[in-house]
């Protein structure tokens, strides 16, 4: 489909370019097959020793699909270019794969963020790691720093899972919820959790931890409607204890941190479901060039070209925006999170209403769960609520004017 080409953009550098034809060949050929097998199986199969979604984590690496952005010979500006072109290609291959594949990297990203030499031998690139801050009485309250979405008179319950000082160590107990990505799997953590600073008060704090150590427990895998090959799952702290300086952001330095992730994480959210939203267009057209009712293919029809045109009239403007967003956070010293929420509630948005228009431009074969349509409109769905739901974020955002 020409006119959802990357060739609509003829400014691309030669690394652009590279960037985008590896992204989108291995989105076609290792992504999308692999999600489509994986969704059909139990959330327990998804991870199994023999199962096909360890050969798309070693297939990501070998290929180096994240060290294209991390040249040093590249500006901020190409940096977050090749960010979205390779972010839309994940999304469009599998949302859950494309999840699970970013968030891999989040404790080797804080590791370097201390600047620690140990810190970041200890978690190199290619650990296999997890974003632990959702906890099961607390889901939105850990981007709620103003309590601009607390109801007047409401509070928040003692923490689930805390950091208390002994000595030259951190004593981390408590749980993370069930929607951890890479939960069960992850060899490591990025863990956003409160610390304890005495006389009952809590502030905030972001460390890097492993989890192949004792002091760690894992739920079973979440079975989920939707993004089924990511797996998600509880983490369970019994006493773990970690050397002093696993913590990288202390509570006075949290709320800038957690901005600065969170401005990552859903930036890189609507990136994603960019690519999902072109999927579903993609699959539409298709469809509706092939489909003959009343003697001619459905597109001749005057609804489905309005229905249609509307839909790559949104893709278009969530692909506009984010790549905005992602430029503008990527080159500014302190990234705008108001900016990134705004990418990633319009796309996931975006990805859900076109996947719902595309499943009833297939009508009664959209249903079947053998159609790839159905799949999307599960996974896009999803994106809806994870990385803070967007009415939530909503709200977050505009106490920011």
């Amino acid at each position: 489909m020409a006119m959802l080409a990357i060739d609509l953009d003829p400014e691309l550098t030669e690394t652009e370019r590279a960037a985008w034809e590896t992204a989108h060949r291995f989105a076609q050929e290792v992504l999308r097959p692999a999600g489509q097998t994986l969704d059909k199986l139990p959330a327990a199969d998804v991870i199994a020793r023999d199962s096909i979604l360890w050969n798309v984590f070693k297939n990501y690496r070998e290929l180096g699909l994240g060290l294209f952005e991390e040249s040093g010979d590249l500006s901020p500006h190409e940096q977050a270019h090749i960010r979205c072109i390779v972010g839309e290609e994940m999304g469009w291959g599998d949302t859950g794969l494309a999840i699970s594949l970013g968030v891999a990297n989040f404790p080797t990203m804080v590791a370097r963020m201390s600047g620690n030499p140990a810190l970041i031998e200890r978690f190199p690139a290619g650990t296999l790691g997890c974003w632990a801050i959702t906890e099961p009485d607390h889901g939105s309250d850990h981007i709620n720093f103003d309590g601009a979405v607390t109801y007047p008179g409401g509070h928040q319950d003692r923490p689930n899972c805390v950091a208390r000082r002994d000595g030259n160590h951190w004593v981390i107990s408590g749980q993370k919820s069930a929607w951890v990505s890479n939960g069960t799997i992850a060899e490591a953590a990025a863990l956003f959790c409160s610390v304890d600073l005495g006389d009952g008060e809590f502030g905030g704090g972001v460390f890097v931890v492993p989890l192949n150590e004792g002091g760690v427990t894992r739920g079973k895998p979440t079975d989920k409607i939707g993004q089924r090959a990511l797996n998600q799952g509880e983490i369970f702290f019994n006493d773990l204890r970690v050397p002093a300086d696993c913590l990288v952001v202390p509570p006075e330095l949290y709320r800038a941190a957690a901005d600065r992730v969170l401005c990552l994480a859903n930036g890189g959210m609507g990136t994603t479901f960019v690519g999902c939203a072109r999927a579903a267009l993609e699959l539409a057209i298709s469809y509706a060039k092939e489909r003959v009712q009343g003697g001619v293919p459905i597109i001749m029809h005057q609804s489905m070209k309005s229905r249609l045109f509307k839909m790559y009239q949104k893709v278009e403007a969530a692909r506009a925006l984010n790549q905005r967003v992602v430029r503008i956070n990527t080159t500014r010293e302190t990234p705008l999170l108001e900016l990134a929420i705004a990418s990633k509630v319009t796309s996931t948005q975006t990805a859900f209403e076109v996947a719902s228009d595309a499943l009833q431009v297939f009508g009664g074969a959209g249903i079947a769960r053998d159609c790839p349509i159905e799949k999307i409109f599960r996974d896009a769905r999803i994106s809806m609520i994870e990385d803070g739901c967007n009415e939530v974020l909503g709200m977050v955002a505009a106490a920011r004017f």
